[in-house]
């Protein structure tokens, strides 16, 4: 036991050697003096994973942790991935062609210092780097990637995660954040990188660039509306205290809408997230001051139309609409009711290109396409691989993320996702109808799809291998009374899809019961610990008046499909 103490110490000591951070050497000295044995194996027992979504964990000293020395070592790795990728500048192969890489920043604890780090590494390697301006959304950081044709983009935010986190996005040129090989090539080149006193990391030589990347960003905006289109909309925005605010109002604005009403609590940047237990618009009670802003606007001049939130780095938008039967009086929109909205008001806007969306999230937006003879495809989880699809013109996922405009941002784009939206509703309510009128003709003409998820927050990582495990083997026949028509191992890959750590299930439907099929989705979330699953009841619609049955109906499903799937996977 003393001999693994002391191993942990003599590491820490290494490590606070060469840390840059006076911050992070303090913290480790602390556990060093009382020789902390549990905290300091948390922190050494292996180094902060790269892969598809970058690197993403909590604040504090160690190679299990996110700090300035974890970030050093992760832009030399990049810059050494880079470099391998770049192109002789002549015939002769004599030179190189200059590469340019952006950095962008949130609000976040350590987010400007994780960007200052990775502009001095890529400048020591010999790239030129660019700081965004500001902490800014991170739709700006992938606009600026393509606009400024970049060979790279980082993004250091860890979008909706909790206060105590951070996180370093990777974007290649295009502006699509890293897929699998790269991922894996990125990672090995941080892995060779030695020690810290060996990176070139020069105390300036890089840019700032600019508001004028802000305002392209603005001015590429109103691209995705349509002139001459009805304005006329009420709003409540929230940024969750996030850097959305600023960016999303001066947007409104240059459309021609009236400026939504800020909630004021959480309109400024604030990395404590002070009003929020999660800074994500999906969590119980984060939109409670949205919607008491809405209710007091309502109440002081007027009816609100809209309640429109963006997560800290505004890459997501999530929407409310009034409802008299909640208690609060607004109802959530689920990120699939949003994503059908979205695409249902580009095919009649006469969008054309691929329709996408993900294997966990509505396939409504299949029929959509479908139906107006447009190409459509599916997936993995991540706008990593829907930015990837060809020829897309729109694309969007269940967790409240929708490209609306895929060549000026390759991302989920919060900000412009919020101004279609508008669009939208500010048309149907001209012609006095709403955003729930049209999710129930969509019910109607394409089937009820309703969606739930099922998702296991765990302090144990070991409990999301056991359920997966379980699952495998012993996969249900049947779930919800639905039988099992087949049971994928998505970890095994297929022609369509790469190998991922997921199961997906179909089922049969069940007439009687007005079931036309079902379908679940189980994987590991990639950015949060949690297990996550996911749920969809296909129900036909007869008509208007067949609505609230079919709700009902789907909805018993869907709870039956919960429990029985919790059982099955002992969670």
């Amino acid at each position: 036991m003393q001999d693994d103490v002391t191993d942990l110490v003599a590491r820490a000591r290494a490590w606070q050697a060469e840390d840059p951070d006076p911050e992070t050497r303090e913290e480790l000295a602390k556990l060093i003096e009382v020789e902390d044995q549990a905290e300091l194996a948390s922190r050494f027992s292996g180094n902060l994973q790269f892969g598809t979504a970058g690197l993403r964990g909590e604040l504090g000293a160690g190679p299990m942790r996110m700090n300035r020395s974890v970030v050093i070592r992760a832009a030399a790795g990049l810059a050494a991935y880079l470099r391998e990728q770049r192109r002789p500048a002549a015939a002769d192969g004599q030179g190189e062609i200059p590469g340019l890489v952006v950095i962008g920043y949130d609000a976040r604890h350590k987010s400007y210092d994780f960007a200052c780090e990775t502009a001095s590494v890529m400048t020591g390697a010999g790239f030129d780097a660019a700081l965004l301006p500001r902490p800014l959304p991170t739709p700006v950081l992938a606009f600026a990637i393509r606009r400024l044709g970049a060979v790279a983009g980082v993004m250091v935010t860890a979008s909706h995660n909790p206060p105590r986190d951070n996180g370093y996005k990777v974007y290649l040129g295009g502006g699509s954040q890293i897929v699998p090989p790269a991922d894996g090539a990125i990672a090995a080149r941080i892995e060779a990188v030695g020690p810290l006193a060996d990176v070139p990391r020069p105390q300036s030589g890089w840019t700032v660039l600019g508001e004028e990347t802000v305002e392209s960003y603005l001015a590429r905006t109103g691209a995705v509306l349509t002139e001459g289109m009805p304005r006329d909309l009420r709003t409540v925005h929230t940024a969750l205290h996030g850097v959305g605010s600023d960016t999303l109002l001066a947007a409104f604005r240059r459309a021609g809408f009236p400026e939504p009403v800020p909630v004021h609590q959480q309109a400024g940047p604030d990395p404590d997230f002070p009003t929020v237990s999660f800074p994500n618009p999906e969590e119980p009670g984060a939109m409670d001051l949205a919607f008491a802003t809405a209710r007091g606007t309502a109440a002081a001049s007027g009816p609100v139309d809209l309640v429109i939130a963006n997560d800290p780095d505004a890459d997501r938008c999530a929407v409310a609409v009034p409802d008299p039967a909640a208690e609060d009086g607004w109802r959530m929109l689920r990120g699939d009711d949003v994503g059908a909205l979205l695409a249902t008001h580009l095919v009649h806007k006469r969008a054309r290109g691929t329709f996408a969306t993900t294997i966990v999230s509505s396939s409504l937006v299949s029929r959509i396409a479908h139906a107006a003879d447009l190409p459509y495809e599916e997936t993995l989880t991540g706008f990593k691989w829907l930015a990837r699809v060809d020829g897309l013109r729109y694309a969007f996922e269940e967790a409240l993320g929708y490209c609306v405009d895929p060549e000026g941002v390759r991302d989920k784009d919060g900000i412009t996702a919020a101004l279609l939206i508008a669009e939208l509703a500010a048309e149907l309510k001209q012609a006095d109808r709403s955003l729930t009128d049209l999710l129930d003709d969509l019910a109607v003409e394409h089937g009820l799809h309703a969606t739930d998820q099922l998702s296991v927050r765990v302090d144990d990582l070991s409990r999301i291998a056991s359920a997966m495990e379980q699952l495998r083997a012993a996969p249900p026949a049947s779930l919800a009374g639905l039988a099992v028509l087949s049971a994928e191992d998505l970890s095994e890959g297929s022609d369509l899809l790469p190998p991922t750590d997921g199961l997906r299930y179909q089922l049969a439907g069940d007439p009687e019961a007005g079931v036309e099929k079902a379908r679940v989705v189980v994987r590991p979330s990639g950015t949060e610990p949690k297990l996550k699953c996911y749920l969809e009841v296909v129900v036909p619609v007869r008509d208007q008046a067949a609505l609230a049955a079919a709700r009902t109906g789907a909805a018993s499903v869907l709870a039956a499909l919960k429990a029985d799937l919790a059982a099955a996977a002992g969670v």
